[in-house]
């Protein structure tokens, strides 16, 4: 009886060592990242596969009270944009907002329409609300550029819901952020508003919320530009600013450049005399005419566009004193040539302009330069307007928004 009992003790043992190792193995295997056909360089993921088969990255921890939000930066949509971001668990039990189509799948493979398609540049963020955790069950948000797209209910698996990326085709390449914070500056935002706003001079079929520049107007025609242009000119004390294409919209009809004071508001920058800017749409610049030429890139969201002046050395401007009813007091010479603006010339323009006569200022020349996230792409020799040149931002189709920095270089 004695030896049957000590055997049943010595197998009770090793069964309980047994027990200890798998759950050893299962939390190990459990705090490790885990992927397939996704090379992991840092917090860049790259699909790795032939475009037959999915590649998914599932994070090494699930998301929890203390950290229940996380981001994805899209890099590179690659050559169909198939990415998906969202909690698997353990299927069913999985939820995924796919930036291809914008629609939310949620444990099945037909998906209901949710949100915007994202390109590159574009932001997506998934998390959970804390204070919903309860009884297994969860609400699962996600968000698209910092703004919350929608939410869902779902069950919540023992293991708990892990961030995962999912990527189907060639070139797709995302950043990954485990420790992202939602949320956190909300309430500075909304205090920034108005500071904000008295940046702008002129606003016309564009709203400011913020940093942020929304299009409003019609879309329909050249005529319905929407314009914002800076309260001050550049000067050598504050010679470069910058906009970042939050939303491109139906066009991306969007232009940066730099403009007189009194430029026409429903002129995109560089159509007409006193300006110059480059169009992101087909990436040509504008000279005071509505015929561009090849200058860079195209571009799209998430890109960030800057213009700059070059002052010289020796450059005296007399508008850069305190008192800004001095803008005026530079003195020029003017001179007038004709130039025929071809694509963009109607009646208005014509009693605007002199009978399609644009004037030129025997001025101060500059050479204003322009970038493209973060490199210089070209240059362009202008003269300085009466009264200086004066940061401005056409935008000219349904949806577009850009942020904008006016002082990148302060501080």
């Amino acid at each position: 009886m004695r030896i049957m009992d000590d055997i049943n003790l010595h197998y009770r043992f090793l069964n309980w060592r047994r027990r200890i190792r798998e759950i050893r193995e299962v939390r190990a295997v459990r705090y490790q990242e885990r992927y397939k056909r996704i090379l992991v360089d840092g917090d860049t993921l790259s699909y790795q596969g032939n475009s037959d088969e999915v590649g998914c990255y599932v994070a090494p921890r699930p998301l929890s009270k203390g950290n229940c939000y996380f981001e994805v930066t899209i890099l590179d949509t690659g050559v169909r944009g198939t990415i998906a971001v969202g909690l698997p668990g353990w299927l069913p039990n999985s939820v995924a907002y796919h930036a291809d189509d914008g629609k939310l799948y949620n444990g099945n493979g037909v998906g209901q329409q949710f949100g915007t398609k994202c390109n590159s540049g574009d932001r997506i963020g998934c998390g959970i609300h804390p204070e919903s955790f309860e009884a297994g069950l969860t609400s699962v948000f996600f968000t698209k550029n910092g703004k919350e797209v929608g939410s869902i209910a779902i069950l919540v698996s023992p293991e708990g819901l892990f961030p995962a990326v999912g990527m189907h085709s060639l070139g797709e390449e995302v950043r990954i952020d485990l420790h992202a914070e939602w949320g956190a500056d909300e309430d500075d935002s909304v205090m920034m508003v108005d500071s904000h706003e008295e940046e702008w001079g002129r606003l016309h079929d564009v709203k400011v919320i913020g940093t942020l520049l929304e299009y409003t107007g019609k879309g329909k025609s050249i005529m319905d530009v929407g314009l914002a242009q800076a309260r001050l000119p550049l000067s050598t004390r504050s010679h470069y600013f910058e906009v970042e294409i939050v939303d491109a919209g139906e066009k991306c009809y969007i232009a940066l450049g730099l403009a007189r004071r009194d430029y026409p508001k429903n002129r995109h920058p560089g159509w007409s005399r006193g300006s110059v800017a480059y169009h992101a749409d087909d990436g040509k610049i504008f000279h005071g005419s509505g015929v561009g030429d090849p200058f860079g890139p195209r571009c799209f969201e998430g890109d960030i566009m800057g213009c700059g002046i070059m002052f010289p050395r020796d450059y005296i401007l007399d508008s850069e004193e305190e008192n800004e009813d001095s803008l005026d007091s530079m003195e020029v010479k003017p001179k007038q040539r004709r130039v025929q603006n071809v694509l963009y010339l109607n009646d208005e323009d014509e009693e605007e302009e002199g009978e399609d006569m644009e004037q030129e200022h025997e001025g101060k020349k500059v050479m204003v330069f322009f970038t493209r996230n973060g490199k210089i792409i070209g240059r362009r020799e202008a003269v300085v307007p009466t009264g200086g040149f004066y940061p401005t931002i056409g935008m000219l189709s349904s949806g577009e928004k850009v942020k904008v920095d006016l002082h990148p270089l302060s501080g």
